[in-house]
């Protein structure tokens, strides 16, 4: 140990400044924990007053557990709000870009390996060779990910996942279906989550502590990408929760047809002045979602 020559210890400014940062940190620890125990609390009480709850106008008949969804929604909201959001946002003002996109080029290329697979299963084979070739790019010449070679060669990046599989296999319509502390879905696409589970590289980490640091550094990241959302979801919302479930049935729908869906007739604009803020925003939600990361989480 370094000593000045009178006997006192060089290091100990230093280990005083680590102490108090040590310190600070600890501070805010109970009030997290507080948090977060309200917001447990909340899940396993919000599912009791769904009883209680009743459902103004006509239910959307994608939507039958809308009680039960709307519960769920505002506790993930709660959890987003309270916990998420504040990480995401930090992570989004302090983290330099260039270490930020490298994060988020690392994920997207794991990312690859599910997109391909699940290229395969859909027998889109010519596909399958861009993902791939996606993949081998990029973890070769972008150095694991690190860089996004590959969009500059021509390979844009591409979303699909075993939702989208089985939609393709003929399990088109699905209920809507809320999980805590997961993003809006469906009985189908959370199906295909727990298939995706199972290939994706950041869930087969086999160190738990490396695994369970990586999956939540994809999740802030991820966060941190829909960050603009949200403030497109705040300005737009006179019922959040119909707003969410509609862009997100819309979004799925667009990616289940590779961004060709046939035309509908509840796709023609509507006459209402309101309505056409509402699809104009629902449309810009959309295409954030879509731009920011992969539409399931690990």
């Amino acid at each position: 140990m370094w000593r000045h020559e009178n006997g006192k210890d060089l290091n100990r400014p230093h280990n005083d400044t680590i102490m108090e940062s040590l310190a600070s940190i600890t501070a805010i620890i109970p009030t997290l924990a507080r948090r977060l125990f309200f917001l447990v609390l909340l899940a396993f009480v919000l599912p009791g007053l769904v009883g209680c709850t009743s459902i103004d106008g006509p239910l959307d008949e994608r939507d039958p557990w809308e009680a039960y969804n709307r519960a769920m929604f505002s506790f993930n909201d709660a959890v987003d709000r309270n916990v998420v959001k504040p990480v995401a946002q930090g992570y989004h003002d302090y983290i330099p870009d260039p270490v930020r996109s490298g994060v988020s080029n690392v994920f997207s290329n794991l990312d690859d390996v599910l997109v391909t697979t699940n290229d395969l299963l859909q027998f889109k084979f010519e596909r399958a060779i861009h993902d791939f070739s996606r993949l081998i790019y990029n973890t070769i010449l972008g150095v694991f990910g690190i860089f996004d070679v590959a969009s500059e060669l021509g390979l844009p990046k591409h979303n699909e996942d075993f939702g989208q599989t089985l939609a393709v296999w003929g399990w088109q319509d699905s209920t809507y279906l809320i999980v805590p502390l997961l993003p809006p879905s469906t009985v189908r696409d959370t199906t295909g989550l727990v298939a995706d589970w199972q290939l994706d590289p950041v869930t087969n980490i086999d160190r738990e502590s490396e695994r369970y640091t990586a999956i939540i550094l994809e999740t802030i990241d991820r966060r941190a990408q829909l960050l603009s959302a949200s403030r497109v979801l705040d300005e737009a919302a006179l019922d959040r929760y119909a707003f969410v479930r509609d862009a997100y049935f819309q979004l799925r729908r667009n990616q289940i047809y590779d961004g060709n869906p046939p035309r509908e007739e509840a796709d023609l604009p509507p006459a209402n002045g309101d309505a056409d803020l509402d699809l104009e925003l629902e449309l810009e939600l959309e295409r954030e979602l879509e731009g920011g990361a992969p539409p399931a989480p690990k």
